[in-house]
């Protein structure tokens, strides 16, 4: 048990799945974090043999038992399968977390212009419609309604030299969660991103020139800064409880005021 776990947290009774974690520096797993540290029972996917162990290491933080199995979010007969899983381990879910997306390498280099027809739909299929995917199987688990919660990024908005076919994967995911958010709000589960600065994960090393990127935050956001780890987990949390109830269909920037800024 983390030292700072609450039984009576925010989350307290509240049981979320959480995909995306591949290591320490993950998004998905700095939320995981503070989702368990509310008070929160998690569930975790990890993607292909090559991540198992990494990811078993960092899990059994939470115990040796907690629940950990394999899930390619571009299978549908896995995403199925997972889902299974969950169905025998508890009766419901309250909240979801999507923090997956790629790119091939190539397509984040250059120019878009210079993006091929399959890069652009492994982007799209891997980054966008996974959500709508995995959404599919996890509602009728959220009984009591809940929250899906996706990770975005400025490039979706705006150009970022290099970001190419991740950023209008991102407008992708940003537009199926408004669309996610109408389908689901009669069943009382809300569907919103958090976009957030750039940070030195393993994923955005992918991207180049990604220590410009961090250093023109730095010289530009109101705060003189992109985010944390521990501000996009504590945005989870919001987005997860009581606090978020009223809140659907929507992109959180959690960026340092970088996205306000006109020059």
């Amino acid at each position: 048990m983390l030292p700072s776990e609450m039984s009576n947290g925010p989350l307290a009774g509240k049981t979320g799945v959480v995909f995306g974690v591949a290591n320490k520096r993950s998004i998905a797993w700095h939320i995981a974090r503070a989702w368990k540290q509310a008070g929160a029972t998690l569930l975790f996917n990890y993607q292909g043999e090559r991540l198992k162990e990494n990811v078993e290491e960092l899990v059994s933080e939470f115990g040796s038992d907690t629940f950990l199995q394999p899930c390619d979010v571009g299978s549908d007969a896995e995403i199925s399968t997972f889902f299974g899983k969950v169905r025998e381990t508890t009766p419901k879910i309250d909240m979801v977390l999507h923090a997956v997306a790629f790119a091939p390498k190539e397509a984040l280099e250059g120019d878009f212009l210079s993006t091929t027809r399959e890069a652009y739909l492994k982007a799209h299929d891997i980054s966008a419609y996974s959500l709508v995917a995995l959404a599919r199987e996890a509602s009728p688990l959220m009984t009591e309604g809940g929250s899906i919660t996706a990770m975005s990024y400025y490039g979706s908005v705006k150009v970022v030299p290099h970001y190419n076919v991740m950023g209008v994967a991102k407008a992708s995911l940003e537009a199926s969660t408004r669309y996610l958010a109408y389908d689901l709000g009669a069943k009382k589960i809300r569907v919103n991103c958090i976009s957030a600065g750039p940070m030195n994960t393993l994923a955005a090393r992918g991207v180049s020139g990604l220590g410009t990127m961090i250093k023109h935050y730095e010289e530009h956001a109101p705060l003189r800064r992109t985010c944390t780890g521990e501000e996009l987990g504590q945005t989870g949390v919001f987005l997860s409880s009581d606090g978020g109830s009223g809140i659907t269909g929507q992109v959180i920037y959690v960026d340092g005021g970088y996205e306000i800024m006109g020059m």
